[in-house]
């Protein structure tokens, strides 16, 4: 099953991404209000702390993934795995998703 999620940048680009869901999915919808939730922060944040480099945010999303990912009371490698099989599936629907950008001067 997947997802579609439309992400919108600060600078008026947009990304339709279909999200492949990992088969212990149990909620879709929670799964996309998560989503959102998420990213509406990291938007909020930025705007508060100011400028801050994307690398140092795809440092604290990866940390923050780590950290969630060890509270589940599972074995590491159980872990790596779903988590190296998620970010794997996710960001390749990420780079399949066309940027659409909105039309520059006069028309």
């Amino acid at each position: 099953m997947d997802i579609p999620y439309t992400a919108n940048t600060a600078t008026g680009d947009q990304f339709d991404i279909l999200f492949p869901l990992h088969e212990q999915t149990e909620d879709p919808v929670k799964v996309h209000q998560l989503l959102t939730a998420i990213l509406h922060t990291v938007d909020e944040q930025i705007k508060v702390l100011g400028a801050t480099s994307n690398g140092d945010v795809l440092q604290a999303a990866a940390m923050a993934l780590s950290v969630r990912a060890r509270i589940i009371n599972a074995p590491a490698k159980t872990l790596e795995t779903i988590v190296n099989d998620l970010v794997k599936s996710n960001l390749q629907a990420c780079m399949d998703a066309q940027r659409k950008s909105p039309t520059a001067g006069h028309g």
